[in-house]
């Protein structure tokens, strides 16, 4: 039956979520029920994607990437995959009728990562984030709003700029291994091999820019579906950028920073008492 293989699919793109981010698993398990399994459909995609590129080290990187976006356009043609994590994703894809651009667009920036090692303009900077971030708040917000469209043109500015600033977080946390390993620097017009306190300083301005937007425009506004665990990983990558900011910018490469298992359950405890108390 096509429906237990559908249900087994859901579960292998819920196990990826939980395999590979307890942090994001975590939040998603915060959101109503009834919209989780679409987005660890989601994070199943953009989770595999984005594997192929910074971990497939030993393989042909591109010849995955062509076949992953390939087998992608079949599940979506013939409506069903036997790569479960492309199963799923299509029929998300096909629920909320999520636009084509959005996953060309991620594909794109993942692609990129194939080959580009630098980013030396802010459009070229702000295109690869489109692509590798804001698309994907975009695709989470469609089904937050399941099919309200005034709903998802007030609120699509903020997603992308949460999403934007998760992504600017995560390079900020994962410089080492970007700059020393997979030999990236995404922030254009600063010399990542010797970051200083001023550059340091104003990729924090510009991601707690896009938190404050994203929280007061976006957050605040959303379905009550949706709310807590976008709330959730909103703090909770709050609280990673607080320590970074906390690290001196010439000892940032050192050491990747993390946030512990007992303060993401206290992150999750004091958010949740927030949200009871409608203070969000």
């Amino acid at each position: 039956m096509k429906e237990l293989f559908d249900s087994v699919s859901n579960d292998c793109s819920k196990l990826v979520t939980k395999k590979y981010s307890t942090s994001f698993s975590l939040a998603v398990n915060m959101l109503s029920p009834k919209i989780r399994e679409d987005i660890y459909n989601i994070y199943g995609f953009v989770r595999f994607a984005d594997e192929i590129v910074d971990s497939f080290h030993d393989y042909d990187k591109e010849h995955l990437m062509q076949h992953f976006e390939r087998d992608y356009y079949l599940s979506k043609e013939h409506g069903i995959s036997l790569n479960p994590i492309l199963n799923s994703f299509q029929h998300t894809i096909k629920k909320y009728k999520i636009p084509d651009e959005m996953v060309q667009a991620f594909l794109k920036s993942m692609k990129a990562d194939l080959h580009k090692t630098t980013y030396n303009t802010k459009q070229e900077y702000d295109e690869y984030i489109y692509g590798s971030a804001d698309v994907v708040g975009l695709m989470c917000l469609k089904v937050f709003v399941d099919g309200d469209d005034k709903k998802y043109e007030e609120l699509k500015d903020a997603a992308m700029r949460l999403g934007s600033a998760f992504q600017k977080v995560n390079f900020l946390r994962d410089l080492k291994d970007d700059f020393e390993t997979l030999n990236r620097s995404y922030f254009p017009n600063i010399d990542l091999g010797k970051l200083d306190a001023s550059s340091k300083q104003i990729i924090i301005d510009e991601i707690e820019a896009d938190f404050e937007y994203a929280y007061s425009n976006g957050i605040l506004k959303l379905p009550v579906e949706a709310k807590f665990g976008v709330y959730t990983a909103y703090r909770y990558y709050r609280r990673l950028l607080k320590k970074l900011k906390m690290v001196p910018s010439e000892q940032i490469m050192d050491s990747r920073i993390r946030i512990s298992n007992p303060m993401k359950i206290n992150l999750l405890a004091r958010s949740y008492v927030k949200y009871k108390l409608n203070i969000i």
